[in-house]
């Protein structure tokens, strides 16, 4: 039972991190040590176990992930097709096609390797390649999942703010499909919340005026709404704004300066939902991030998207873990 002391200790640290704020990149990690740390205890039961659960043990820690990263590369590389067709070439729309792609490649590295060469530079190159990227889809893996289960949060409780992030108009000055999806989900938190018997929270969408838009996303936004049954008097406009963090920090101020003990929730996409609730959690906003719904085909590249941008935030603690993990490389590579 020693084993699965670390799985434990884990598992009560991702609920305890869970319970003071569900809207940190820490449980995510947690999360995933968890489930690594329970497969390694399950590995060191092998032997204590009937042929067939052992059987399943190693298919569920070997087999299964190794079917599902061929299987992932595949559709990556499908969907970055759908998205060249349905959304044109911009970098952002590759990001699924060449994740897949780098998927290959590194599984084609590591076949190859008994093949191409022997040296010691060469195996440093392919243990390094190897773990550099063992960490990054480990912290992807965190990310996906936790995201996952951050996105089944329903609101509870009355909320007196209901904040819509803004994104880009079509033609300047209509809301895109994107938008409108954000803008019903907020409508139907407002609406809950008065057929539960609480007064109905104020519609705060949020979102400036681009160099490409003819007037401020919010004020598109605030024009949706009142089209759609909204009350006028419900619905305020935050419309400084030119960035998610601006979104959260702006709206912060306007939703103190009308009562200082505030609770919100925030709508944007599903995709988009974590990072957006890291981000206001670091800008002191109280309340939840809810995710409406995005286009199946979409969902993969924006969130890839998503976690790039959070490795990227964590710049520096990431850069010196794959900085550590070369060395290691070096080390193990020499070695051989």
């Amino acid at each position: 039972m020693i084993a699965f002391v670390p799985t434990a200790v884990f598992f009560l640290w991702f609920c305890w991190g869970v319970r003071q704020d569900r809207r940190q990149f820490r449980n995510a990690v947690l999360l995933g040590l968890t489930v690594l740390s329970l497969s390694f205890a399950l590995l060191t039961q092998v032997d204590r176990l009937p042929g067939s659960l052992a059987v399943l043990v190693y298919s569920l820690v070997f087999l299964v992930p190794a079917l599902a990263v061929v299987v992932l590369g595949g559709f990556l590389v499908g969907n970055g097709l759908t998205m060249l067709r349905k959304e044109g070439r911009s970098p952002g729309n590759l990001l699924s096609g060449l994740a897949g792609l780098a998927i290959f490649a590194v599984l084609a590295l590591v076949v190859s390797a008994d093949y191409v060469g022997s040296s010691r530079a060469y195996q440093s190159f392919i243990v390094a390649v190897v773990l550099v990227t063992g960490y990054v889809a480990f912290l992807f893996l965190c990310f996906l999942a936790y995201a996952f289960l951050y996105g089944r949060i329903r609101v509870r409780g009355d909320v007196d703010f209901v904040v819509v992030l803004g994104s880009g108009l079509i033609g300047g000055e209509r809301v895109p499909p994107l938008l409108a999806s954000r803008l019903r989900a907020g409508l139907r938190i407002q609406r809950q919340q008065t057929e539960r018997g609480a007064d109905a929270p104020v519609l705060l969408v949020s979102g400036g005026q681009g160099p490409d838009e003819k007037l401020p996303e919010a004020e598109a936004m605030e024009r949706w709404l009142v089209a759609e049954g909204a009350d006028p008097a419900l619905v305020r406009q935050e419309s400084r704004s030119r960035t998610t963090t601006e979104n959260l920090r702006f709206s912060r101020r306007l939703m103190e300066e009308a009562d200082a003990r505030y609770v919100c929730v925030v709508v944007t996409n599903n995709f988009h939902a974590f990072r957006a609730a890291m981000t206001a959690r670091r800008e002191g906003v109280r309340g939840q991030v809810i995710g409406s719904p995005t286009a199946a085909y979409f969902w993969p590249s924006a969130t890839i998207r998503e976690f790039v941008a959070v490795f990227w935030e964590n710049r520096l603690v990431n850069a010196a873990l794959c900085a550590l993990l070369v060395a290691l490389a070096v080390v193990v590579g020499m070695r051989w």
